[in-house]
């Protein structure tokens, strides 16, 4: 685990104590809340990264979010070695084990980081935290990826709301009373620990190689926020911001997105920010649905999870060209238009009677943007068993939705070339026929 470097190098640092600022989902030196109060401490700030087996030893070894994340750290770091001879140290290893050896190499007194709200990675810093105390080293955690944290956001009795609108109302009437407040970061990164040759990782010393699914730009200029009501449904034009992924990783700093969602006053963009802060607190408060439904009853379907057709799913072989478009589209670009999520989500689900972890778990795999609490409820809510879930007899219709969304078939038509040849499948399942079959499965399960 130990990466491979001169400990002589440190030998006149070694007396010298020093903060650790931990980058997980924050890759940016702009207007981050964690090492802006890292970097106003008084000791030199050595930035820290660790490529996490307990996440990569899952992944592919092509992973394209594993790519984009050390081409992001490679950009942070020869940005502030330019300017300020500092670096970035990187490991490859469990955490734990990598605090110890930090622990060995440096006298840290303080560690700081942005918190992280996943059931995992409550675990991680829980575990780190005791270990930190036991060393006498103080560990300092900040509100960054949010506006609002889970806790913020209650009913006036105190409870978690279970539905979006009076969830949305609340957060907006407590925004009332706030302000965004921006963190300068960018301007003290001279109190970075001034040394540039920390630890520094390859993609192949992580047994990983370099992806050819490349992360897009995000677009998030006034004009787009402003149409984006009229755009966002539409699959065959550019008309989302491609910023989730961006957000997951922390490219960009979220108080940047949400204050100009709100220059533009576009509450339709606006509540999509708002529908993150949802799910982010709902997996919080109820870490259990990440594998059950939110509704335990929903549980009880008979699914009938028939492999050969959960792989004509995943290679976008259905035969119904919406699903297969957007299937296609998510294994070559590792993304897929929201709406588009919607349609191949009910139709695994409902069409073909196949559990929504399945899915789920397959778009873990593939999509950039993976954010587990969005993820598992957007599941969840086309299964029906999430809060406030669609109800379990709306079953989307790929052909209705095609007439809707994708008129002229230009989504389709570029994703699905062979249509209307010999060489396109034909439907694997008669949508009456399985409209049917899911309404009479999900009644006998939910009814006894």
């Amino acid at each position: 685990m130990r990466c491979l470097f001169l400990m002589n190098i440190y030998n006149d640092h070694m007396k010298e104590k020093v903060a650790i600022f931990w980058l997980r989902r924050d890759l940016r030196w702009e207007d981050n809340v964690g090492l802006y109060h890292a970097l106003q401490s008084d000791y030199p700030v050595i930035p820290l990264f660790i490529f996490d087996q307990n996440i990569l030893d899952h992944l592919p070894k092509n992973d394209a979010r594993v790519s984009f994340i050390f081409e992001e750290l490679q950009k942070m770091r020869s940005f502030v070695q330019d300017k300020f001879g500092s670096s970035i140290a990187t490991y490859h290893g469990y955490p734990e084990d990598v605090f110890k050896q930090l622990t060995a190499d440096f006298s840290i007194a303080e560690v700081h980081t942005n918190r992280d709200y996943e059931p995992y990675a409550k675990e991680r810093d829980s575990k780190i935290e005791a270990f930190l105390a036991e060393n006498g080293i103080e560990f300092h955690t900040y509100k960054d990826q949010v506006f609002f944290e889970p806790n913020d956001v209650q009913k006036k009795d105190g409870g978690m709301y279970l539905v979006y609108t009076p969830y949305m109302k609340q957060w907006k009437k407590n925004f009332e009373n706030e302000k965004i407040k921006i963190y300068p970061s960018e301007d003290y990164l001279d109190k970075l620990y001034q040394h540039s040759r920390l630890p520094n990782l390859s993609l192949a010393d992580m047994g990983f190689v370099e992806s050819t699914i490349k992360v897009p730009n995000y677009q998030i200029d006034k004009s787009f926020i402003e149409d984006y009501e009229e755009t966002r449904n539409l699959p065959y034009i550019e008309g989302t911001s491609r910023l989730s992924p961006h957000l997951r990783f922390g490219t960009v700093g979220y108080r940047k997105i949400l204050k100009k969602a709100i220059e533009a006053s576009n509450e339709v963009f606006w509540n999509e920010l708002i529908w993150r802060e949802f799910y982010k607190a709902i997996l919080y408060h109820y870490p259990e649905t990440q594998s059950r439904s939110f509704k335990a009853k929903y549980d009880r379907i008979e699914w009938r999870n028939k492999e050969d057709e959960f792989e004509c799913w995943k290679n976008g072989q259905t035969g119904y060209p919406i699903v297969d478009a957007g299937m296609r589209q998510l294994n070559e670009t590792g993304w897929m238009h929201n709406r588009v999520r919607m349609i191949v989500g009910s139709f695994l689900c409902k069409h073909l009677l196949i559990d929504w972890r399945w899915g789920e778990a397959y778009f873990a795999e593939k999509l950039l943007d993976y954010e587990m609490s969005s993820n598992i409820g957007g599941w969840q809510w086309v299964a029906g068993s999430g809060v406030d879930a669609a109800p379990y007899f709306r079953v989307f219709n790929p052909y209705s939705q095609t007439d809707k969304f994708d008129k002229n078939k230009k989504y389709i038509q570029k994703w699905v070339p062979e249509l209307g040849t010999s060489n396109y499948p034909e439907a694997m399942v008669e949508h009456k026929m399985a409209r049917q079959r899911c309404l009479d499965t999900y009644k006998s399960a939910l009814n006894n």
